[in-house]
């Protein structure tokens, strides 16, 4: 265990029982991450800094759960991830009675005309990132964004290692899949 993460267990510990200063210090050390992870899952940073702002609030009451079982930022990431999920599905399910597939669909469209090859190509990625279920997105996310390994992914996650480890192989073969399946705009 790094200096840091002792650091980070003291400070836990402290703010859990109250201690203010200790609070703002986790806050300062992993108020960035917070923000970055929730913008990476919502995709608009007004909702990622909304989702930090709540994450903050509820942090104080949070910590008592925190046992020091894992390394304080994968407890954190942990807590992040699942406050994203909520808002995501909270989203949704605005965005299915906002929408229709016929105006998402007028977008996609629009979206995909107006960048150049490479442009296109991440569009292409995010697309088809998008496009698949819930737990292969985070597990991309955590792994190669984040740059966790698949065990503290895993941890993350609440799956083993493993699981990690094929969700990824499983990413990879989709992504193979659509891009050979010669879907317009795909690398």
């Amino acid at each position: 265990m790094g200096a840091g993460e002792r650091r980070d267990g003291t400070l836990a510990r402290r703010a859990a029982a109250g201690d203010r200063e200790a609070f703002g210090a986790l806050l300062e050390r992993h108020y960035d991450r917070i923000f970055r992870v929730g913008a990476r899952v919502l995709g608009d940073a007004d909702e990622a800094a909304d989702l930090a702002q709540d994450v903050c609030v509820a942090l104080p009451d949070r910590l008592a759960s925190w046992r020091g079982e894992s390394r304080f930022t994968t407890w954190l990431y942990r807590v992040v991830v699942n406050a994203a999920r909520d808002a995501l599905r909270r989203k949704d399910a605005r965005r299915r009675s906002e929408r229709s597939f016929a105006e998402t669909e007028a977008l996609t469209r629009v979206e995909d005309a107006s960048h150049a090859s490479r442009t296109c190509e991440a569009s292409w990625l995010r697309r088809a990132l998008g496009e698949l279920p819930e737990d292969l997105r985070m597990t991309v996310f955590l792994v190669l964004e984040e740059e966790l390994r698949h065990a503290e992914a895993g941890e993350v996650l609440g799956v083993s290692e493993s699981t990690v480890s094929w969700r990824m192989h499983e990413v990879r073969k989709r992504l193979r899949a659509l891009a050979a399946g010669g879907e317009e705009g795909s690398p």
